[in-house]
């Protein structure tokens, strides 16, 4: 007989937890950061169309399939059918010991420049905040620019303090438990969160040249609908805000009680994330406005470095400030803080959550052991070297490693598992019925998306793969409408053919061109190999003896 599984104390609990998840600190650090490399208004519109297309639907698959299983990423997929349990290894295991390895790092940076802000050791640096940043905290700035990935440094100590800090402090609220640790740091944390970037949002929106940056953030380019590099973008973001392909979403829900409106939870999780997103991003690019005046630049030309958007523009701007720079730092800098522990705390979770399911485990000491392996892992992005690490690895686990999940995961419950058994499973556990108004609402919001689509495939140039994509897009509007369940037809053709167009050209550019022009070695070596040892390191897992009550239950 197996343990009772624990439950979220209350709906409003989950929600939050789901929402501090996606919200985290890639929606105020990394959407600024993606938005800006793809040209602002520009990247939005790719944005909102992925999470119609791709994100809603994958959404409801991971909490369907949670609630369904009752259990972690790597277990409901085994329950699906024995061969794919390697899948959510996969997904649980390049996310604890990869994403969060480089998310803890800038989190560390977080509460670095918490401090920082109270006395502003840029101010007496030649080159501002961008030299201070990329030079003496990171230690990663040379006379011919910034270190490569094997122009390793000793670790910076400020960093590395803070980064033990931080896993500490993840240590001890997950470990802990849910009721006990997680839900109720998450309920102070996700209040906190809102309070503090309203306060920015509207704080930026009277400085000085604000509007000049909002104009760029907000004017659409039509034409950038035709680059596909600003959909991989897109599509991207779109996972790592939802926190789609992690094992994250599985594992929360797995939690919830039996009758639960499954479908409210992922619009609200949905709407509340993207809607952050765009929201913080206000704060952000006022601010680039206010820098773009006061140097007589180009909102486009204020920050040499996207990576390092936030450690460059808000202490430049603290610096220049006319009123209260001290508290505007702290309050910006400790809403990054706390954004990225509600990630860093739901990350642990699902891999903690995972290994429950398959061994017998004391969790207080499983916690403490991964803390401490993330600490030392995470001690190369440290290094001076560090940044150039942390860009290799975001880009491939990102872009490849998530994407793969989620494409492999549409593809299992699609085509195996079902998705009209899964649609039917989501309508029995709540009030929402697919059938009824809900289905007719989800087919006009993805014909727009796709209408939207199809619209910015005529700024292409004509060929034969801007034909088949137009085609594509067609006869997906076709079959929203013409199939009985569109979240059906969504997993089994609609987000694999899209996720498998958007694969093939990344990679056929990666092999032209290694990315960020670092050489062939540091690409394959650290980004290529992170991903190979990861899911090497999944088939290992998978290839263990269950113990023996989960194992009949499985069969």
């Amino acid at each position: 007989m197996s343990e009772q599984r624990e439950q979220w104390q209350s709906t409003a609990g989950f929600i939050m937890a789901a929402v501090g998840s996606a919200v985290g600190l890639g929606n105020i650090w990394r959407f600024s950061y993606v938005t800006y490399e793809n040209g602002g208004g520009a990247f939005l519109i790719p944005y909102v169309l992925a999470l119609f297309i791709v994100g809603i639907p994958l959404l409801l698959l991971e909490f369907g399939i949670g609630h369904y299983m009752k259990a972690s990423a790597p277990v409901s997929l085994f329950r699906i059918d024995r061969r794919f349990q390697w899948v959510g290894w996969w997904a649980v295991g390049f996310t604890m010991f990869g994403i969060l390895i480089y998310y803890c790092v800038v989190i560390a940076w977080c509460l670095s420049f918490i401090f920082f802000a109270l006395y502003q050791p840029w101010t007496g640096v030649e080159g501002g905040a961008n030299a201070f940043f990329f030079g003496e905290f990171l230690g990663a700035a040379t006379e011919d620019g910034l270190r490569g990935p094997f122009d390793l440094t000793g670790p910076n100590l400020t960093v590395l303090v803070a980064l033990a800090a931080v896993w500490a402090i993840n240590g001890v609220i997950v470990g802990r438990g849910l009721r006990a640790g997680v839900e109720p740091v998450i309920r102070v944390f996700i209040p906190l969160l809102f309070l503090l970037m309203i306060v920015l949002v509207v704080w930026s929106l009277f400085l000085p040249g604000a509007g000049q940056g909002l104009t760029w953030y907000l004017s659409p380019d039509w034409a950038k609908l035709a680059d596909w590099r600003v959909w991989v973008e897109a599509i991207t973001q779109i996972f790592f805000t939802l926190s789609l392909g992690f094992g994250i979403m599985i594992a929360y829900a797995s939690y919830l009680p039996e009758r639960s409106n499954i479908t409210r939870n992922a619009l609200i999780t949905a709407f509340a994330d993207s809607g952050f997103a765009i929201f913080a991003g206000v704060a952000v690019f006022a601010t680039l406005g206010f820098m773009a005046q006061a140097q007589g630049q180009g909102v486009e030309d204020v920050v040499t470095s996207g990576i390092g958007l936030a450690f460059v523009a808000y202490p430049q701007v603290i610096s220049e400030l006319p009123f209260l720079p001290t508290m505007f730092g702290v309050l910006f800098f400790s809403a990054l803080a706390i954004a990225g522990l509600s990630s860093s705390i739901s990350l642990i979770q699902a891999f903690v959550s995972a290994l429950s399911d398959k061994y017998e485990v004391d969790r207080t000491k499983v916690v403490g052991t991964l803390c401490t392996i993330g600490f030392l892992l995470g001690m190369v992005f440290t290094t001076g070297a560090g940044i150039a690490w942390l860009d290799i690895v975001d880009h491939f686990l990102t872009s490849y490693g998530l994407v793969l999940v989620g494409l492999l995961e549409a593809l299992i419950v699609g085509w195996v598992f079902g998705g009209e058994r899964l649609g039917s499973h989501i309508e029995g556990a709540g009030s929402f019925r697919f059938s009824s108004h809900y289905g007719t609402f989800m087919r006009l919001l993805m014909t727009g998306a796709l209408a939207f689509t199809w619209f910015g495939l005529h700024q292409a140039e004509d060929g034969l793969g801007t034909f088949l994509a137009r085609l594509f897009v067609l006869l997906s509007i076709a079959g929203v409408w013409l199939q009985r369940s569109w979240l059906d037809y969504s997993l089994k053709v609609i987000i694999p053919v899209a996720l498998l167009g958007l694969l093939d050209r990344a990679l056929a550019q990666e092999l032209l061109e290694p990315y960020g022009g670092y050489s062939p070695w540091a690409v394959v070596g650290i980004g290529v190999g992170w991903l190979v040892v990861t899911l090497l390191v999944a088939v290992v897992i998978d290839l263990h003896s269950w113990r023996q009550e989960e194992r009949s239950r499985a069969d």
